[in-house]
């Protein structure tokens, strides 16, 4: 009984930043599974109202779960643009599907995993590059590959130093979208800041109704499902490399391995 609902990670309390539209950045927020804030794997959690959003019917709990890489959104504002990605796992995948949904012109996606790269061509990067260079070989290749410097980089790796390699092929006065990283990362500072490159965060605002348009198709890039009982499966599949995204779902009779 009750809504199938998607929930927003995030949920500050009700202060200044919240009243003016950018409750995002409020230094209250409480994000799940975000250190040192608990996670939600559990049979019941309880949510801010204001933070979850009811699933349109024409949308699986599968096509939720994948609502976060939908941030692309956020660094495609005009058509035309070519992109540089770094990172192909699932929110790299899904914020290029959807870089080519708001008109990006060319794409050039980078990794180290060549079967992640593969399904970045699959799911339609014009280019793929193995980034197993140093950052400024990368940025050297993909502006190669496109043609000129990237209007937009999304960078959706956790690796140090694709931060250096997002930034040097960027246009000045282009933007940089960060999507994940650690909290301590090193970069061309003074680069970023002499050709005025925008670096910024996402929110969620927005990607709801892109995935109820099904203009974006997130379903191929669910490998793997668990019940419950199986999550250490689960997390042993994505460590190990062997699955794309790993779901773990806890109503038993509503599996798909």
């Amino acid at each position: 009984p009750g809504d199938s609902v998607d929930t927003e990670p995030g949920a500050p309390k009700l202060d200044e930043l919240c009243k003016i539209g950018r409750y995002n950045l409020s230094p209250t927020i409480f994000f799940c599974a975000m250190r040192p804030d608990d996670g939600n794997l559990c049979q019941f959690y309880k949510h801010k109202a204001n933070f979850c959003y009811k699933l349109p019917d024409n949308v699986t709990f599968e096509e939720g779960a994948l609502v976060e890489p939908l941030y692309g959104i956020h660094a495609c504002q005009q058509t035309g643009n070519k992109v540089f990605g770094c990172g192909a796992g699932p929110d790299g995948l899904v914020s290029f599907l959807t870089a080519k949904v708001m008109g990006a012109a060319q794409m050039v996606v980078t990794d180290l995993s060549a079967s992640w790269l593969s399904k970045a061509k699959e799911v339609g990067a014009d280019f793929i590059l193995r980034s197993n260079e140093s950052p400024q070989e990368t940025a050297k290749k993909a502006e190669g590959l496109l043609g000129s410097k990237s209007e937009v980089t999304i960078k959706c790796t956790g690796v140090g130093t694709s931060i250096q390699a997002g930034i040097y092929p960027t246009h000045p006065g282009g933007l940089v979208l960060v999507v994940l990283g650690s909290e301590m990362t090193s970069g061309p500072l003074m680069h970023a800041a002499t050709w005025k490159v925008d670096i910024k965060g996402f929110r969620y605002c927005k990607t709801w109704p892109m995935l109820a348009s099904k203009f974006v198709n997130v379903k191929p890039l669910v490998t793997h499902q668990f019940p419950m009982v199986k999550a250490l499966g689960a997390f042993k599949t994505s460590k190990n490399g062997l699955g794309l995204k790993v779901m773990i779902k806890y109503n038993p009779s509503d599996q798909n391995p």
